[in-house]
């Protein structure tokens, strides 16, 4: 027949009280602590105070600690939260590197607002215009420090996400600010001062083509300059020959090297090009 564990009032000879002495409990199995109906006060936790001592919580009531001990070492484990330094360079040249590439990088987002900004008519033309040609001239010089490192500038564009479009253009394709491309009247009206500058480009132009100064770092500037000017007269028509001519060639040199030359046949073609547009705008003026 079925027995059940009998009560502490029934507790006889059988279950003698030092039985529970048995090394396998750690406490009686039965709380004769007689029972009341309030509820056990809740735990009292003092205020946060500063603690010099880490080992300790900040807290009177047990439990772990509530936040890391910001990089220094705890007294219940034995793993140390540390900063550390990542550099991206191991000797001062791979520091140069990067450094021009962080110029080239700043460079074409500096360019694509100008670009946005020019469109937007937040700047003037007189702004744009030579600022536009200072970024060309910088970007031109940190391509030329870095064409091992950056071969492709479309790559180089790619791989740090740089969705600059209007700035690829303006400096990887054309190479020239958005007036000289574009038939912009200045405050000058056109009148001799105008006439006699363009001359003066043109001219000095065509000599340093035959003084044999062919190289692109050379000639690129003054071509830019009788662009410049024949934007400034308004009386020549919007697709004048001449300026197609000199657009078309400084395009051509913007996709070479500074240091690049041109051959014979492209200076004989280059001199032709320049005769032919100065005996043109001669003719309208």
């Amino acid at each position: 027949m079925y027995q059940p564990y009998p009560t502490p009032s029934q507790q006889g000879s059988a279950f003698p009280p030092q039985s529970y002495n048995h090394p396998s409990y750690s406490q009686p199995p039965y709380n004769n602590t007689p029972h009341t109906s309030s509820p056990p006060p809740p735990a009292v936790l003092s205020p946060p105070t500063a603690h010099n001592d880490l080992s300790s919580p900040p807290y009177t009531s047990s439990g772990p600690r509530p936040f890391p001990n910001d990089g220094r070492q705890n007294s219940g484990s034995n793993i140390s939260i540390a900063a550390k330094e990542i550099k991206l360079h191991a000797n001062p040249k791979e520091r140069e590197m990067y450094e021009n590439m962080a110029d080239m990088y700043s460079i074409i987002k500096t360019v694509e607002h100008l670009e946005k900004a020019y469109i937007r008519d937040s700047v003037s033309a007189s702004e744009y215009t030579p600022a536009c040609s200072k970024l060309i001239a910088q970007f031109k010089t940190a391509q030329n420090l870095l064409k091992d490192q950056v071969p492709d500038l479309n790559k180089f564009m790619s791989d740090y996400r740089l969705d600059c479009r209007a700035s690829y253009d303006r400096l990887a394709v054309k190479g020239f600010p958005a007036t000289l491309e574009h038939s912009v009247v200045s405050d000058s009206g056109g009148g001799f001062k105008v006439v006699a500058e363009t001359v003066q480009h043109f001219i000095t132009a065509m000599d340093s083509v035959k003084l044999n100064m062919i190289s692109i770092d050379q000639l690129h500037p003054l071509l830019n300059d009788v662009m410049e000017s024949l934007n400034k007269n308004p009386s020549l028509p919007p697709e004048f020959e001449g300026k197609t001519k000199i657009k078309n060639w400084l395009i051509t040199m913007n996709s070479m090297k500074a240091s690049d030359e041109l051959n014979e046949e492209q200076v004989r073609q280059l001199l032709f090009d320049l005769e032919s547009s100065y005996n043109a705008f001669y003719k309208l003026i």
